[in-house]
């Protein structure tokens, strides 16, 4: 049986930020958001080139490893980003998150890097998929803060990697997809502001993938949207014309 992702995008500039720095890409193999720092212009651009190098993975060899495919465009990103910030002293600084996920038949391969989040909603459950690459996130694998706290904390958005030109490494991981699988990626515009639970009871209750979207949209603003909100939401899915195995 083949797979792949029917899958939609949706950006919001929140409350208090004045442009939004946060790109994002959903198709049928491939989605991937990148919330971009180091001020406007720059922010804008890196993530903007960050998803210009991740797009034509959409259309790659589906027998190629998904892996290497999603390396090799955030390298590529990466070393663009650095060319432009040493062409031009304005961009100094720039760089962005990068969370990207790939469907190749049913191995669904995750490359992250920075603090915009992978989740996966299977059977009900909701499992983050990547690790915050932020000051918090450090001191909660250290015991020094509880994962609410760390929601608090004024330093919640100070990342620690980022793609930004220098040696880069993302994290990675591959799990296989399975029919009905939900996954979101979503910038801290979201996930600093509302909580998993809340998240996993809206992907759950909204089949419909823009009514969803909207919602979560929604529950960041009655929050304050301090920052960008983007999203994907992706729902995995028989090829039309195939069915699904009975549980």
């Amino acid at each position: 049986m083949s797979l792949i992702l029917r899958s939609l995008t949706v950006t919001d500039p929140g409350l208090v930020r004045p442009n939004n720095e946060d790109v994002a890409f959903a198709g049928a193999r491939l989605i991937a958001v990148a919330d971009g720092m180091g001020g406007a212009p720059a922010g804008e651009v890196a993530s903007e080139i960050v998803i210009s190098a991740l797009a034509p993975v959409e259309g790659s060899d589906p027998d190629r490893e998904p892996l290497a495919a999603l390396l090799d465009a955030i390298g590529t990103a990466n070393h663009q980003i650095r060319e432009v910030a040493e062409a031009d002293p304005a961009n100094e600084g720039m760089g962005t998150t990068a969370t990207a996920i790939l469907l190749a038949g049913r191995r669904l391969a995750v490359a992250h890097v920075g603090d915009s989040r992978g989740y996966l909603l299977r059977g009900g459950e909701l499992r983050q998929l990547t690790r915050d690459d932020t000051f918090v996130q450090a001191l909660v694998d250290q015991g020094g803060l509880t994962p609410e706290e760390a929601r608090r904390h004024p330093q919640r958005s100070l990342v620690t990697r980022a793609v930004q030109g220098a040696p880069l490494v993302p994290a990675t991981i591959v799990l296989t997809a399975e029919p009905g699988d939900r996954l979101l990626i979503c910038s801290d515009g979201l996930s600093d502001v509302v909580t998993d639970d809340a998240i996993a009871q809206v992907l759950e209750t909204y089949p419909d993938r823009a009514q969803c979207a909207e919602q979560l949209v929604k529950l960041a603003h009655q929050a304050g949207a301090p920052d960008n909100v983007t999203l994907v939401v992706a729902d995995v899915v028989p090829v039309a014309g195939e069915q699904a195995p009975p549980a």
